[in-house]
């Protein structure tokens, strides 16, 4: 296909290309799918974003989101796409204001309230405190949250100056999380309701301005040491602001929603020059 429907969307920073699928305008499955997110994610040479987005059917639920990085790769789900892709349904008259839609994490509810998207993700899952992790500096005392995705949470004093990426690399790779990986977020807790946090994203392989999945492990990973309580403020590096909704029972978070902004950049049509170069 020459031309191919989109809308760019933004959640606290993170950006996604977003493509109505339900009547298989792109192949996923064709062997050079994994060129054209690529292609299409690289910034300044094509559209530009954290990953790709796709509508498609599913039974049981409105619609089925798949999520690839900027990689290439499929990865189980992602926060802020969650609420970018049930705006972009939303906007496109696929769904009403509420929906449910399938992931590869599971069955998420969502609602658009306003501006903004609260979702239902799945509950976290091997939430761990006190993980020593050896990295190249030393041994870390990290936390560690699977919200969907791999997450390990590191408790700084000075968030700014925190080498993000240098840290974030040695943990996505570390043998002690092979061989899928792991994200990495680095928290600075300011009080009960708030904290503040930069994620290195596996897939990205990079620091980005914001993570969905990374904001929940990081809240119910405080919570589970007592220093936080819901509904968690989440401060990301683009400067908005997440908020986490949860339970926790028994060492256990359930009920655990995200809420946030998810905002039109553009709507258009993709060319082939944008995957073909």
């Amino acid at each position: 296909m020459d031309k191919i429907p989109f809308m760019k969307l933004s959640g606290a920073g993170n950006d996604f290309v977003i493509i109505n699928n339900l009547n298989q305008i792109v192949d996923s499955t064709d062997t050079e799918f994994m060129n054209f997110v690529i292609k299409v994610c690289q910034r300044r040479m094509s559209v530009g974003a954290d990953g790709v987005l796709l509508v498609e059917k599913a039974e049981d639920v409105d619609f089925r989101m798949r999520y690839f990085n900027a990689d290439g790769g499929e990865v189980e789900t992602c926060g802020n796409g969650a609420r970018c892709i049930a705006k972009f349904s939303y906007l496109n008259g696929i769904v009403s204001e509420k929906m449910q839609f399938l992931t590869n994490a599971g069955i998420y509810e969502a609602e658009v309230v306003g501006d903004n998207v609260k979702v239902r993700m799945s509950d976290p899952e091997d939430i761990r405190i006190n993980v020593p992790l050896k990295l190249a500096d030393g041994v870390h005392n990290v936390g560690f949250a699977n919200s969907g995705v791999p997450h390990v949470v590191f408790f700084v004093d000075d968030l700014e100056a925190t080498d993000v990426f240098d840290l974030g690399q040695q943990t996505r790779y570390h043998e002690d999380f092979k061989p899928a990986g792991t994200n990495a977020n680095f928290i600075r807790i300011h009080s009960q309701e708030l904290l503040e946090i930069r994620t290195y994203e596996r897939g990205v392989e990079n620091e980005t301005l914001a993570c969905g999945t990374g904001s929940i492990a990081s809240a119910i990973v405080s919570a589970s040491i007592g220093k936080v309580k819901s509904p968690v403020s989440v401060k990301t590096a683009s400067g908005v602001i997440l908020k986490i909704h949860f339970d926790l029972v028994n060492e256990e978070a359930k009920n655990v929603y995200l809420e946030g902004d998810a905002r039109v950049i553009f709507a258009g049509e993709l060319t082939s020059t944008a995957w073909i170069y």
